[in-house]
């Protein structure tokens, strides 16, 4: 484990959002933005220790194994539940390891980064899933049925669609905020300067009702985009007091952990990473490419946890301070992809080293447990 203090280390005023005023449009109001935790400055400094704080302990433990390409896990009334982006099958873990297919979801194009990508449950225990299909990206909704060893898809709703697609960039990300709203991340889909155009839904945020529709408060009146100027973004997280955390891929420059804020503009692709007096927001922390790739992300008693592929380190990252963060288990599992809380308390973490980027070990591809401690 080694604590490392960002590459770029905040300056002062880092954390505040900076939306664009000159070259592109300020957002009407929308919702209100949320703040950062009270235990943080405005300059990303601690200010007061969290109540609590998680941190990994004991030994890593391979919950199941032999996977093919796992992009994303959830759990549905405890069930864990896996998506595989590249044979489109959506998998049920028993407890014993042992896996078994729910289904395959129709019309999935593999090709790249594209597939299976994200899945989010809804209070009501419906499965969201975010695929690439013949027309781009979508996000499908699907009942359950059968019990925990015999679950079963049943018809997809396909509530958004459209969402652009390309071998690179697809973002896929879905995760239920606090508010009820669905959010889901879209790459830019290899069109950067794109990412700046508010009538193009690449390179953005987006926040939906679980029907799909528009929330009445988004930032801009008829229109899914909650943020945009992302390059491809991939984790998204709450904190307890509602502080929203996404993570994003950069180019060859800087890596992202930034703060979202409504309407805001995050740069891409006029400026990556910290670009003080551009008029973009600034992310939290940069970390260089190679020695992180962030991907999924949660959030567990004041801790962000985050999943990175080629720096193929577990980070976690404390809210009351986010230009820091400690790696775990440094090249020991290879690339990491998503990274969850389990019913039991215990932190599951993907391995993605069967994508066709990774050295797979014979037990490839892995979900991983570890307890967690809390101080």
């Amino acid at each position: 484990m080694k604590h490392v203090r960002a590459a770029s280390v905040l300056a002062a005023g880092v954390g505040i959002a900076f939306v664009l005023s000159s070259c592109t449009p300020a957002p009407p109001p929308g919702p209100a933005p949320a703040t950062p935790s009270p235990s943080v400055s405005a300059s990303g400094t601690a200010t007061s220790a969290p109540a609590r704080r998680a941190a990994p302990e004991g030994t890593p433990r391979a919950v199941a194994t032999d996977l093919q390409s796992p992009w994303s896990v959830v759990f549905r009334n405890g069930t864990p539940l896996v998506s595989e982006r590249d044979t489109a099958r959506i998998l049920e873990l028993a407890d014993d390891g042992t896996t078994r297919t729910v289904g395959t979801v129709d019309g999935v194009e593999h090709g790249g980064e594209g597939g299976l990508l994200g899945l989010a449950i809804d209070e009501s225990d419906r499965l969201y899933v975010y695929s690439t299909g013949a027309g781009g990206n979508r996000i499908q909704r699907f009942t359950l049925t059968g019990a925990p060893g015999s679950l079963a898809l049943g018809n997809a709703d396909t509530i958004m669609e459209g969402i652009p697609a390309a071998g690179f960039h697809n973002g896929g990300r879905l995760a239920f905020g606090p508010d009820g709203m669905l959010y889901a991340t879209a790459g830019d889909a290899g069109e950067g300067s794109r990412a700046q155009d508010l009538d193009f839904l690449g390179g953005k945020i987006l926040r939906m009702t679980a029907d799909g529709a528009v929330p009445e408060d988004n930032p801009w009146p008829g229109s899914l985009v909650y943020t945009y100027g992302h390059r491809n973004p991939q984790g998204l997280a709450w904190a307890e007091d509602g502080t929203m955390f996404a993570t994003e891929f950069g180019q060859n420059t800087w890596d992202e952990l930034n703060i979202i804020t409504p309407g805001a503009n995050y740069g891409w692709p006029t400026v990556e990473g910290i670009a003080d007096g551009q008029g973009f927001t600034n992310p939290v922390q940069q970390w260089e490419p190679g020695v992180a790739s962030p991907s999924g992300m949660v959030h567990v008693d004041g801790t962000l946890f985050i999943a990175n592929l080629r720096g193929s380190v577990l980070r976690e990252v404390p809210v009351a301070d986010p230009s820091t963060s400690t790696e775990h288990y440094n090249g020991e599992f290879g690339r990491i992809r998503d990274v969850a809380l389990s019913p039991e308390g215990d932190l599951w973490f993907l391995t993605n080293n069967t994508d066709g980027r990774g050295n797979p070990g014979p037990d490839d591809d892995r979900v991983m447990g570890v307890g967690l401690g809390r101080g």
